[in-house]
């Protein structure tokens, strides 16, 4: 019997893949610090150790920088909402989704998003992997913001399209920032926190 394996990765290949993904990794944490204005590609070079030459032979501009990040950021988004068991309440997935993106937020792990006339925003809507991952997870979270609303757990007076967008603002949200240089809370009480003003609002509620 022959032993068939995949084609060999050469070790060239590999450290190529390699220097890529640090080079993600550094303007992942970049655009979450500074955001995509205040970035530059020599910053990158000089986090990641190598010269500008070498990056451009991996990306061509700043903006194809920030599309790979954002492409990755929507990929583990994905890997996420995979994750989730199949038979959990659509409210316990949004609410697990929603803690999962603030933890990222908190870790400096999510870009923040481009502004309106940014050039990031128009690269992103060109690209084709990002465009694609941000319709598959609007289309999943979407679905379980109506299936939450027709149980009862989501007000059904509000459209889906503003609590989507309301719990995508949440993994920008200035709040944690605030909190977390306040050292009054750990990581897990800011989520729990915020969390709390998101899903139960600022209304006081009868014990």
């Amino acid at each position: 019997m022959v032993n068939r394996i995949g084609p060999r990765v050469s070790f060239k290949a590999q450290m190529l893949q390699a220097r890529e993904e640090a080079i993600i990794k550094s303007v992942n944490h970049l655009l979450a610090s500074k955001g995509f204005e205040a970035m530059t590609v020599d910053e990158v070079a000089a986090d990641v150790g190598i010269a500008k030459a070498s990056l451009y032979k991996h990306f061509t501009s700043k903006e194809d920088l920030a599309a790979a990040a954002m492409v990755s950021v929507m990929r583990r988004a994905q890997a996420y909402l995979d994750s989730l068991p199949p038979e959990a309440a659509p409210m316990d997935n949004l609410r697990a989704v929603v803690a999962w993106t603030m933890g990222l937020k908190l870790a400096g792990e999510m870009p923040s998003l481009p502004s309106q006339n940014s050039s990031l925003r128009a690269a992103l809507i060109g690209n084709k992997d990002y465009m694609d991952g941000l319709f598959e997870v609007s289309d999943r979270l979407g679905g379980w913001i109506e299936a939450a609303q027709a149980q009862g757990s989501l007000n059904p007076g509000l459209p889906a399209i503003a609590v989507l967008y309301t719990l995508y603002a949440r993994a920008c949200d200035p709040v944690l920032e605030f909190l977390k240089m306040s050292e009054l809370h750990s990581d897990e009480e800011i989520i729990s926190l915020v969390m709390s003003t998101c899903f139960d609002g600022l209304n006081a509620r009868a014990v």
